[in-house]
């Protein structure tokens, strides 16, 4: 499997990105009833953000991952935690389908981490998933992260959780 990133592009993608957020296995991404103009507005945002960055990641050239990146000093945690440099918040959420294949989330989240930490300015990654996605804490405990403690955010009670380089390293068998 080769996984591959690209820069979102909020028109180009918004059918795309529309169809995977408003999905109901994306429930906990927040957008169930977005429009087609709600993702690009939101996204259109994002992209203009300094702080914030979202990809599309392509799986053996298809389409299959959105992946945002952001400074979590700027943006989310704001607050409600001390940050340090080289922090870098993600979220991901791999595209809806038919044919699940087994493992594959786990190998997508894998190359997420990869991606982020192939920037050498990225000591450590941050996550906020919501309590309740415990499919999530799983995969990323997978990968190496560590849960810190709940936190309240304003549209989620969240579980933050941190993987340095060495964690995911370590977890997910990379020589350093």
């Amino acid at each position: 499997m080769t996984v591959r990133f690209r820069p979102l592009d909020p028109l180009r993608d918004a059918e795309l990105l529309h169809a995977w957020v408003t999905h109901p296995k994306a429930a906990f991404w927040m957008m169930q009833d977005a429009t087609r103009e709600d993702v690009v507005r939101e996204y259109t945002a994002f992209a203009e953000n300094p702080h914030h960055e979202a990809f599309i990641g392509l799986v053996d050239g298809t389409p299959a991952i959105l992946m945002e990146r952001y400074d979590p000093a700027h943006l989310e945690l704001v607050g409600l935690y001390d940050p340090r440099p080289g922090d870098v918040g993600m979220h991901f959420l791999v595209a809806p389908t038919d044919t699940p294949v087994h493992g594959f989330t786990r190998k997508v989240i894998t190359a997420v981490m990869a991606e982020l930490f192939a920037d050498p300015a990225t000591a450590r990654v941050v996550v906020e998933p919501d309590v309740s996605n415990k499919a999530v804490h799983a995969l990323n405990e997978a990968v190496g992260f560590v849960p810190e403690r709940e936190i309240q955010k304003p549209e989620k009670k969240a579980l933050l959780s941190f993987c340095t380089r060495e964690q995911f390293e370590a977890a997910v068998g990379v020589a350093a």
